[in-house]
């Protein structure tokens, strides 16, 4: 075990990181957020202390702590204490509030990185998972887009899609998007971003298996999908990103069942 004595300033600094990279995994789970859980790491061994409801929480914690980069052990000292069942209810509540407001935060991001919805005004609301959305938009196509989004996002159970068209509101969104068509155009680095991490985002996808590589506005895709469905989605996805001028996906292959 290394001594806090012995530790040198860049190892202090990765400790630090490696602790609050696994406190957020942990405050991010919605099994565990409820739960007030102690983390401290020593080299490549995480601590856990606290309580927790029940033992499938236990084992989830340290499965966790073992997902985190750089923590390869796990000293799990957390007790399972069954009367906690009423006592994490604020907290619960507290936790799907954070959720609703991250998951709203993502869609709202996906519609400003999308080509059809970036000038539209979209109000988007989410309550344990059902997202509603409402504004106005220049056509029906922006609006099914959107609600497509929304719909593939992880975490979305139900879209109440309420976005309407009006005719003022269509004059004014196309002299918008003009404008923004006469904007300098997206650089390869913020294209290849928007698209990994769109990836992510989209529960229809295996986001970190697909490799993105982009330039002059041209994305080309490569790794591995498990279907040919997957692949089409992954191409859809990239190709309504803004600035995106084509998608190659030739090198992106559809992986081949084994029999037997």
């Amino acid at each position: 075990m290394v001594s806090s004595a012995a530790q040198t300033p860049s190892s202090s600094v990765e400790q630090a990181r490696q602790e609050g990279a696994l406190q957020t995994a942990l405050a991010l789970n919605r099994l565990l957020n409820p739960f007030k859980i102690e983390v401290k790491v020593l080299g490549s061994t995480a601590h856990l202390r606290g309580e927790v409801e029940n033992e499938v929480e236990r084992q989830l914690a340290e499965r966790v702590a073992l997902a985190t980069r750089g923590i390869e052990t796990v000293q799990n000292d957390l007790k399972v204490n069954a009367e906690l069942i009423e006592q994490p209810l604020e907290r619960r509540a507290y936790a799907q509030r954070l959720e609703d407001a991250t998951l709203a935060s993502i869609i709202r991001a996906r519609l400003l990185w999308s080509t059809h919805t970036q000038a539209a005004s979209i109000e988007v609301d989410s309550r344990e998972g059902v997202v509603t959305l409402r504004g106005q938009v220049s056509s029906a196509e922006a609006k099914e887009l959107a609600g497509v989004l929304a719909s593939s996002t992880e975490g979305v159970y139900l879209v109440n899609n309420l976005i309407s068209l009006s005719a003022a509101d269509m004059a004014r969104l196309r002299e918008e998007h003009q404008e923004l068509i006469a904007d300098p155009p997206l650089s390869d680095a913020w294209i290849n971003d928007k698209v990994q991490t769109s990836f992510l985002y989209s529960r229809n996808l295996d986001g970190p298996n697909i490799k993105v590589a982009t330039q002059d506005g041209v994305v080309r895709l490569s790794g591995e999908v498990v279907s040919s469905e997957q692949k089409t989605i992954a191409v859809e996805v990239a190709r309504q990103i803004r600035g995106v001028r084509g998608v190659d996906a030739d090198m992106l292959k559809v992986a081949t069942k084994v029999s037997g």
